[in-house]
């Protein structure tokens, strides 16, 4: 398995749809073993991600740490976590906030790195992207929905909002999340990385 992680890495660098983010030496942006037992699917990795080569180092991580129940130790050992982005480069700058991850990017890797990763009990869906791309949502369906009714996406997929200070907004409209969600997801974590 380790082998087919290892080419399915190349033939990512190698993809004409990269060029130029591997000629610039920026290697793509996921963690993924045969060993994880729980994947996270986010969007894409900020530029400071990018930078530091580390998914989820920033305010946001350090939001998601906290929901998750984990320590930044847990999280970042691949053999328990999975981090996949929907895509695995910086997209860019846009007016509000950072570009959406490129179209079809996820279509192309993420089922080849799903085939290696045989252990993968819970799928954690952080943003509307992911949510919307494994659940098959239309576009019209929201979020907050979506997050409030979890338990109908168990066993496999658990959705949640994304952990940006920017929802600061969205988290005080909805105290449930925290009060009922999130506890249930610490459980649901806790039980699987035991």
């Amino acid at each position: 398995m380790t082998n087919q992680l290892n080419h399915i890495f190349t033939a990512i660098k190698a993809d004409s749809q990269n060029q130029t983010y591997t000629q610039a030496g920026i290697n793509p942006l996921y963690s993924a073993s045969p060993e994880a037992r729980i994947l996270i699917v986010g969007q894409a990795p900020g530029q400071k991600a990018q930078d530091s080569q580390m998914v989820w180092n920033d305010k946001s991580g350090d939001r998601l740490r906290e929901w998750l129940g984990v320590s930044r130790q847990e999280f970042y050992n691949n053999h328990k976590i999975a981090i996949m982005p929907m895509d695995f480069y910086f997209p860019g700058h846009g007016k509000n906030g950072d570009l959406p991850p490129r179209k079809g990017f996820a279509q192309k890797w993420h089922p080849q790195l799903l085939a290696a990763m045989p252990k993968i009990e819970l799928v954690i869906l952080v943003g509307a992207y992911a949510n919307k791309y494994y659940l098959n949502l239309k576009s019209s369906v929201k979020l907050t929905d979506v997050v409030r009714n979890y338990q109908n996406y168990l066993p496999r997929y658990f959705p949640l909002v994304h952990p940006s200070p920017r929802n600061q907004i969205w988290l005080a409209k909805n105290p449930w999340f925290e009060a009922q969600v999130i506890p249930e997801l610490q459980a649901l974590v806790k039980r699987i990385l035991r």
